[in-house]
């Protein structure tokens, strides 16, 4: 059985398992917690958002528009 056999694999490896339990059981058992650096990343945006930093949609069209030529 897989979960037997994790208790034979490097520590690195059982880490990186617990974490993905932990991602799975997250993303199916409860609501979903924000990390630091996504929460930084969140205000950061939000922020762009405000100072009009980011592309309006005419903007993102015309790239789009170039590359699918």
């Amino acid at each position: 059985m897989l979960l037997e056999r994790v208790a034979t694999w490097p520590e690195q490896a059982q880490a990186e398992f617990v974490r993905s339990l932990e991602d799975i059981e997250t993303r199916h058992i409860g609501p979903y917690r924000l990390s630091d650096a996504e929460r930084k990343a969140v205000h950061r945006g939000l922020q762009e958002m405000r100072e009009r930093k980011l592309a309006d949609d005419a903007a993102v069209a015309a790239i789009f528009d170039r590359y699918r030529a």
